[in-house]
């Protein structure tokens, strides 16, 4: 269960300026984080590698609408959708068969979008629990391991691809840890009540949740976040980034792979949907986040790899006034949100969550050679499972949760 599938090789050279600052920063911020990049005139688009903050082009909502409608003239058959719904795991085994650890990089950028984690890894830390969901080859695991001076430190990876898992317990990382402790094995998410081996019900103080929850079926998310819910710690945290709504994989696809709305089939036939933030928000909390709640949609310009790729995160700031004021400047209105059916359905009260971040990471691709300019979308957020006793009934521990996210 991992991210975009074009390679992620990027061509690097002197002009770039390195990311020094997370994508999605603390919403009560009142000004963009240090390392800002700010194009002013449109003529130097080219000039260098890397900008912050430029809106989308005037044309975007109508490139949008067009890929979408051509992607709905033929979606896939009814009689395959149940085919690739049925065994997605198998399509993942498939995958890592072919392409072993040498399709993603490792998560370097981990450290700047995610601060809990570094935290976690100081020597005097303390007894942590780290749970990586949809480990595949291990990417995430293993740069924290490196990173890692806790001795406290405990790292449990797990993937519904039992080749995935196989790959991790081959590395020479997994048999010979150099500081703390790390186990991998095969675990589905989305079985409904299930912890994985060897995980105790509020023993886990962080999970991580790179391009994971894309991977599954949306009828699946509430069971997945009900297993997640139920081994955090009260108070631990959810660790989130994945696929966002409009992504350039988003509108590049072809024929014969919508599943259905923002739900699509790859070529390899693993599975993958692109959120609205406001999805995120009901999946976690139950009801739609306030503006105060979202970054800003920015962009920042990139240089672009060979293939169409890069993995620098970017900057976001935080939300500041109303979706009229996003918009003007010339440049044409979004789409409206879109939700998916399956959070607006009738449904028992789901776990409680607090929103303690939640953006869109945009980029700019920009391959200079050939004058070409790629948007790419990223969700990112942060949830806090509320810290009430777990005792009490799910009705009294939302109030107690309301009661919490006032009082911070």
């Amino acid at each position: 269960m991992l991210e975009d599938q074009n390679r992620e090789t990027t061509i690097e050279t002197s002009a770039r300026i390195p990311k020094l600052t997370s994508s999605v920063h603390d919403i009560a911020a009142e000004k963009p984080p240090f390392g800002s990049r700010f194009l002013t005139e449109q003529s130097d688009v080219w000039t260098q590698n890397a900008w912050d903050h430029v809106p989308p082009p005037n044309d975007q909502a109508e490139t949008i609408s067009a890929s979408l409608a051509r992607q709905r003239v033929a979606p896939v058959p009814e009689p395959e959708k149940e085919k690739y719904n049925a065994k997605p795991a198998k399509y993942w085994d498939n995958f890592y068969k072919t392409n072993a650890d040498n399709f993603f990089r490792d998560r370097k950028w981990l450290h700047l979008e995610f601060p809990d984690l570094l935290a976690a890894a100081q020597p005097d830390a303390g007894d942590i629990t780290i749970c990586e969901i949809g480990c595949g080859a291990g990417n995430t695991a293993f740069p924290l391991l490196l990173a890692n001076k806790n001795p406290k430190l405990a790292i449990r990876a797990f993937d519904y691809s039992s080749h995935a898992v196989k790959l991790v317990q081959a590395n020479s990382l997994y048999r010979d840890p150099p500081v703390g402790s790390i186990q991998a094995a095969v675990w589905d998410l989305s079985c409904e009540n299930s912890l994985p081996p060897g995980v105790t019900p509020e023993s886990v103080d962080i999970v991580v949740l790179v391009f994971v929850l894309s991977a599954l079926h949306p009828d699946e998310w509430e069971r997945a976040v009900s297993n997640i819910h139920r081994m955090l710690k009260p108070g631990g945290i959810i660790l989130l980034r994945d696929y966002g709504r409009y992504d350039l994989t988003q509108l590049r696809f072809k024929s014969g792979r919508l599943l259905e709305d923002n739900f699509y089939i790859r070529g390899d036939k693993t599975r993958v949907y692109f959120f609205e933030l406001d999805e995120l928000a009901l999946i976690f909390t139950d009801a739609r986040p306030t503006s105060a709640q979202k970054t800003s949609n920015t962009l920042e310009i990139v240089e672009e790899g060979q293939d169409g790729s890069c993995d620098d995160p970017l900057t976001l700031s935080p939300y500041s006034g109303s979706r009229d004021d996003q918009i003007s400047g010339g440049h044409s209105p979004p789409p409206e949100v879109v939700i998916h059916p399956s959070l607006l359905r009738p449904h028992p009260p789901r776990p409680p969550f607090i929103i303690e971040q939640l953006g869109v990471d945009r980029r700019l691709l920009v391959n200079r050679k050939r004058q070409l300019k790629m948007y790419r979308v990223w969700v990112q957020g942060k949830f806090r499972k509320c810290p009430f006793d777990g005792g009490g009934t799910l009705a009294n521990a939302m109030g107690m949760c309301d009661a919490y996210e006032l009082e911070c």
